[in-house]
């Protein structure tokens, strides 16, 4: 029961820090910062050599300006440090152990205190109640089987806040049966499952699924496929940013607009390829510093994704967390074409949706094999237009509307029956086989 009760209270005071004054939230992250990077030096064999080889000791980190004195932490170094990066007051055998989804084959292992683990469990609840959700509402989370154990046994003998998982590689139709049964008053889940879902219901009729709201994330989606997920199921739909060394990170409000940084629980940065930080409306890779973490420190740790941070404004919805603009996808997904340009996966994204005859393409991914070679994986409904009518526009709708001629890269369409989704569950819409995970 302390546990539960300790969640609570955690949440609770999340609620409250959203609305502090910016001068406050800027002070008490400070606070925070200083605590963390102090305890990592002191604690952690790993940082306590990385600060010494860097050569800054902690209290000359007064700010989050002073983090760029450090070097970046990537997931590849993190995975073959993991005991050194768990503070010695632990034993890694008595902590809460979280694995990622494995992109490359290779899981990473994230450890946790019981205290951490209800800290993170309030942070993901704390977006949700902003949507509506009430502690005894009906939720279904469509994701991996790795994540099928995080929701507490008292959470579901209590039914408060508690979540009922399905497979994500489970087949949709099941997935739609499944979930149907339950009524649920709140579905989130990996974008592209729920986009999958919603196609399902088109399909078969809406039945007994109708969701108050529907949370996506851990995958890009367009403006066309959020419009068909709201239209089918009658209920908005709101993306959030997480992974599961940091948990929820960044997520839209009730403005559906720009995304909140959870700045009270963590820092997160955007850099260039220098690691310098980019000015508002540039694009860098995100990098996040964990102000909750203290069993596992995680700081200066980049993600390998891609966003731009929001000019200075406030929100409409009154809380005073700093914005991000936009993600754009993951760092080894963009595309590098001759000459230096380089595009992000939503260029393409928003490019689809705009093409003349999307509403006849069931699934799409876009591969680069070449420097100037471009492929384009079509699913097509069966009721479309014909392939090579799409085949043609295709080419000549993006080579106009992205501005990349013919002589520079080459564009192939290949149609086919499907496209399973990656083997970590999710489905990257557009892949570098230059720089591939």
């Amino acid at each position: 029961m302390t546990n539960y009760l300790r969640a609570f209270y955690f949440l609770r005071s999340m609620r409250k820090r959203a609305y502090m004054s910016p001068e406050r939230l800027r002070a008490y992250q400070t606070d925070r910062l200083k605590a963390v990077v102090r305890y990592a030096y002191e604690n952690s064999r790993f940082y306590n050599s990385r600060f010494k080889e860097a050569g800054v000791r902690p209290e000359e980190i007064k700010n989050v300006e002073d983090l760029n004195r450090l070097p970046l932490l990537r997931k590849e170094e993190l995975r073959e440090n993991v005991e050194q990066v768990v503070s010695n007051e632990f034993q890694i055998s008595r902590l809460k152990v979280m694995r990622t989804s494995g992109s490359t084959g290779r899981p990473l292992s994230v450890y946790l205190t019981g205290r951490e683990n209800e800290f993170r469990k309030a942070k993901h609840i704390r977006s949700n109640t902003a949507y509506g959700q009430r502690p005894w509402d009906k939720w279904v989370t469509i994701t991996s089987p790795l994540h099928f154990a995080e929701t507490g046994s008292l959470q579901r003998l209590l039914r408060v806040y508690s979540v009922t998982p399905v497979s994500v590689f489970d087949d949709v139709a099941n997935q739609f049966l499944k979930i149907e049964k339950l009524r649920p008053d709140v579905v989130d889940g990996y974008s592209n499952s729920i986009l999958l879902l919603a196609k399902e219901a088109k399909k078969k009729g809406m039945g007994m699924i109708r969701p108050r709201f529907l949370v996506g994330g851990a995958e890009l989606i367009e403006p066309g496929s959020r419009k068909f997920v709201e239209d089918v199921f009658e209920a908005p739909f709101y993306d959030q940013y997480a992974c599961v060394e940091l948990e929820r990170m960044a997520w839209q409000c009730e403005e559906k607009a720009e995304y909140h940084i959870d700045a009270d629980s963590l820092v997160m940065q955007f850099v260039d390829e220098e690691g310098e930080e980019v000015a508002p409306g540039e694009r860098g890779e995100v990098v996040c510093t964990s102000l909750f973490n203290f069993a596992m420190p995680l700081i200066r740790y980049a993600l390998d994704d891609v966003g731009v941070p929001a000019y200075d404004g406030n929100c409409p919805c009154g809380r005073v967390f700093p914005l991000m603009k936009v993600l754009e996808g993951r760092r080894t997904s963009l595309l590098t074409l001759p000459g230096g340009r380089v595009l992000a996966p939503f260029a393409f994204m928003l490019a689809m949706w705009s093409f003349r005859y999307y509403d006849s393409v069931d699934l799409f991914r876009i591969l680069q094999r070449k420097k100037d070679l471009l492929v384009f994986r079509l699913k097509l409904k069966p009721s479309g237009v014909d392939s090579r009518t799409v085949e043609e526009e295709l080419m000549r709708h993006f080579r106009s509307l992205l501005g990349i001629p013919a002589d520079q890269v080459r564009f192939e369409v290949e149609f086919v029956e499907d496209i399973p989704m990656d083997k970590n569950g999710k489905f990257r819409i557009v892949v570098s086989e230059l720089n591939s995970d």
